[in-house]
């Protein structure tokens, strides 16, 4: 048998075309399943698309780079479920463009960080995070809270998505600057915004300042949303599956 193998180690055409098959039926044992399937995405209640001010804050996320030291993906293994909670589905991430899953943690994944700390402390962590994390090596992001988002394109990004599948309406569109501003003040009406996202979008000043809406606001309303959207309390992934 190994005699056989050095026929290959030593002919670099043969072991090309070898490598090629492998990798071709590789390739095809993952892919044909999904075309078999009628759904791919399970259904969770929940789920809605980014409001305006979330989605300033994700592409300041990306912008950032967060995502190459924190990730958004929560594996099924009973460590990472014990300390994050429940693993990630693919419906949460299905208005996602791009997919912020990772592949590396410098830092703790970020998949359901909504809601765990207040805004104060991811402010007071942004800005400085060794004050909160004395070990971390994260670099101090203090520049946000004093530079104004700029909402000038959002009609244009809510738009663009549309085009690649979420579900963003006509009324959303044309109201995506309004509907920003009032999500990121505390005394703003925010009525409109619920009407067309829901009433659990979370509406508040996130920076604990007035007299703008920072790109801080932003950043901090897009954590405070991860992982909080699909309603995992009745979620039960047999019958999930059954319905499809």
């Amino acid at each position: 048998m190994l005699d056989k193998h050095k026929k290959l180690e030593k002919n670099s055409m043969l072991l090309l075309l070898f490598t090629v098959i492998a990798v071709s039926i590789g390739g095809l044992v993952e892919v044909i399943p999904l075309f078999r399937m009628d759904v791919t995405i399970e259904k969770v209640e929940g789920m809605r698309p980014y409001t305006p001010l979330e989605l300033m804050g994700q592409n300041i996320y990306i912008r950032e780079n967060c995502s190459s030291c924190h990730s958004q993906q929560i594996r099924p293994l009973r460590d990472e479920v014990e300390r994050y909670g429940h693993y990630s589905l693919a419906a949460e991430s299905m208005y996602d463009r791009p997919f912020l899953w990772g592949s590396k943690r410098t830092g703790p994944d970020l998949a359901r960080v909504g809601g765990k700390f207040s805004d104060e402390w991811h402010v007071a962590h942004l800005k400085n995070p060794r004050e909160l994390v004395p070990e971390s090596i994260m670099p101090s992001y203090a520049f946000l809270a004093n530079r104004g988002v700029d909402l000038r394109k959002i009609r244009s990004h809510l738009k663009s998505l549309r085009t690649v599948g979420v579900p963003y309406t006509d009324e959303m569109i044309e109201q995506a600057y309004n509907d920003a501003m009032a999500q990121g003040r505390a005394d703003g009406d925010a009525s409109g915004l619920r009407a067309r996202y829901g009433d659990k979008v979370i509406t508040r000043d996130f920076d604990g300042q007035r007299e703008m809406l920072s790109e801080m606001d932003a950043l901090v309303a897009y954590l405070q949303v991860l992982g909080t959207m699909a309603d995992l309390r009745h979620y039960n992934p047999d019958i999930a599956e059954m319905k499809e």
